[in-house]
Order: C-alpha cells, then sequence, then structure tokens
C-alpha cells in the first residue's frame, strides 16, 4: 500500500475517533462531512459555487500573470526602471489582500470587476518579483546571438528570452495559484453572492461545521488535482530546459 494512503487513512482515523470523543456540532464525523458532500451535489449548489469560484481564479491568475510577468521582465532588463519602480514593488507586497480587497469593493463596487481586479493586485507584487529576479539573470551571449542574427524584438522575446524564464515562470504559476485560490475565497465572503467563500460564510452563520468542512474539502481536493495533474507536468517540462556552457 502507498505510504501517501497509509497517511491519508491515518489522519481519517484520528478525526473519526476527535470526533465521536468530542460529541460536538463543532467536530462532525468525516461520515456527517461525507454526506454533506453528497446533499450539496445533488442539490447542485456544489458544482455551481465550485465553478464560480474557479473562474475567479482563472480569471485572477491570468490576469495577474500577464500583468505581473510584463512588468517583471521589462524592470529586470532595465535598472533605470527597476530603481525607480522597485519601492512601487516594496509597497504592494506589504499591503495587506484584506486592505487591497475593502478598498477595491469601496472604490469600484460589489462586482465581478472589482474581485478579480483585487486578487489579481495581490498576486502581481510576487510575479514581478520573480519574473525579474529571472529577467537579471539572462545570459547575454544569447542576447549578442540575436543582435548578429538581427532579430526582431519579437523575435527575441520568444526565442531568447522566453526560454530562459520558463523555470520562473513555473515557479510563478505554482505560488500564484495557491496564494490566488486563497485570497478568491475572502473575496467571496466579503461581497459576491455565489462561490465556496460565500457558501463558508452562510453555512458559518448556521454553525453548520459539516458543510463549511465539505466545501473546503472539495475545493482543496480540485486545487490538488489542478496541482499534481497541470502545475508539476508543467514545471517538470520548464525545467528541461538548461543551458550548457563552458
Amino acid at each position: 500500500m502507498p505510504v501517501w494512503l497509509l497517511s491519508v487513512a491515518a489522519l481519517l482515523l484520528i478525526w473519526l475517533v476527535s470526533a465521536w470523543l468530542a460529541q460536538s456540532r463543532a467536530l462532525p464525523t468525516p461520515m456527517a462531512v461525507g454526506s454533506a458532500i453528497v446533499t450539496e451535489f445533488q442539490s447542485g449548489d456544489l458544482v455551481r459555487h465550485m465553478l464560480a469560484t474557479l473562474g475567479r481564479v482563472v480569471a485572477a491568475f491570468i490576469v495577474a500573470m500577464a500583468i505581473g510577468a510584463a512588468i517583471g521582465i521589462a524592470l529586470g532588463r532595465n535598472q533605470k526602471l527597476n530603481n525607480l519602480f522597485d519601492p512601487w514593488v516594496i509597497l504592494f507586497l506589504n499591503i495587506p489582500a484584506l486592505v487591497i480587497i475593502v478598498l477595491s469593493y469601496i472604490w469600484f463596487g460589489l462586482n465581478e470587476v472589482a474581485a478579480i481586479g483585487a486578487v489579481a493586485l495581490n498576486k502581481i507584487p510576487n510575479v514581478i518579483v520573480t519574473v525579474r529576479e529571472g529577467a537579471k539573470s539572462l545570459e547575454p551571449q544569447f542576447a549578442e546571438m540575436a543582435r548578429v542574427f538581427r532579430f526582431s524584438r519579437w523575435q527575441t522575446l520568444r526565442h531568447v528570452v522566453l526560454p530562459q524564464l520558463q523555470p520562473y515562470f513555473a515557479a510563478a504559476t505554482r505560488s500564484g495559484v495557491s496564494l490566488i485560490w486563497k485570497i478568491v475565497l475572502v473575496v467571496e465572503l466579503l461581497g459576491r453572492s455565489n462561490g465556496v467563500g460565500f457558501q463558508i460564510h452562510l453555512h458559518f452563520q448556521l454553525f453548520d461545521v459539516a458543510t463549511i468542512l465539505a466545501y473546503t474539502l472539495v475545493f482543496v481536493a480540485v486545487m490538488l488535482l489542478v496541482e499534481y495533474l497541470l502545475l508539476q507536468p508543467l514545471e517538470k517540462h520548464a525545467r528541461r530546459w538548461r543551458v550548457n556552457h563552458a
């Protein structure tokens, strides 16, 4: 039997024994949580709210990666720009996510644009920092080769810059997804009428811990599938590219 399966079984056993000893609504049994998952799935609420949250995760991720990568490359390749905007990056890195979310809702209203923008804005500085470090470490001889062969800017970006930045993109992607989905739940809890975060807030008010754990575990399971089926293969593919030079 695989070690990870034994580990999961041990965790479930500890959970079951703890719930039996506690005999409290605050700590439901695994069977109660499983029953809540089935109930929410049969009603259609689980799928509907899960898709709403995943849509926000994907949208915020695309926005954050596109803007953060472009700025990161620009700062990494231009020291003057980096000196000028580095304090801005540090500032946004240290603003709490909750503050950005609340201000976005106040300034732009309780709508999808504000929600997705708040999540993306929390992630963009992290992408900038990661990609900027990669842009700083680009091999100069490849840039010289591009000039010798008269590559256009687009050809240089596509054939010289981006291949060297693949490991940094992979790192930003993995850390980005893990951060974004947590912030999306907070955004939904504070100002949306659907999504996993909204459901957790709703059932918190009802003190329905079993349903709270049901939504939490299903969403974590989905994100684990994304991690193992998409992000880890992407990172392995990126790390296949290596520059060997004397």
